[in-house]
């Protein structure tokens, strides 16, 4: 009797309860010559676990399209945190700027003061304030005024108007 290799996994039918026509009938169940009931009985058996030939291009599609997903969901959750990081990027901009536009108006307040006004034409324009003695007074009459009102034109002036307007209107 020939040693058995070990190039796979053999059962014998009988062992799961199930009988082959070679079991009842005490033939060998092949049209093989030279082959044993014993070998007959022995057959391989391939294992559930073993990939087949469909199920492995199944599971490469299934982990691309899986990466594909993990790799977009990276993708937009790089591009919402670099929107949000510049949107607080530009608040802290703003911030900044609206604080150095209260100091820059409150610093043209203190410019346009009343007081800081008459300070710079008494000190650097070395101007005075004025005296009574300084103001004159005019005195204007009021019966000296003419006023001419306008004269309603004749009913023949206003036709030669209308008529001219129309002229003027059609040449252009």
């Amino acid at each position: 009797m020939e040693p058995e290799r070990d190039f796979g996994y053999y059962y014998e039918d009988d062992v799961y309860g199930e009988e082959t026509p070679a079991d009842t009938s005490g033939e060998t169940g092949t049209d093989k010559p030279g082959v044993t009931e014993e070998s007959s009985r022995k057959r391989i058996k391939r294992r559930d676990t073993e990939a087949r030939s469909g199920s492995v291009m199944t599971i490469v599609v299934i982990s691309a399209l899986a990466a594909l997903l993990l790799g977009t969901v990276i993708y937009s959750l790089d591009r919402r945190n670099t929107a949000f990081n510049r949107v607080a990027k530009l608040n802290q901009e703003l911030s900044r700027v609206e604080a150095e536009n209260v100091r820059l108006q409150s610093e043209l307040e203190s410019r346009v003061s009343a007081k800081n006004v008459e300070d710079y034409a008494e000190n650097v324009l070395h101007m005075r304030k004025i005296d009574s003695s300084q103001i004159k007074y005019i005195k204007i009459q009021q019966e000296d005024e003419v006023s001419i009102p306008k004269k309603d034109k004749s009913f023949k002036a206003k036709i030669s108007n209308f008529f001219d307007g129309l002229v003027e209107y059609f040449r252009g």
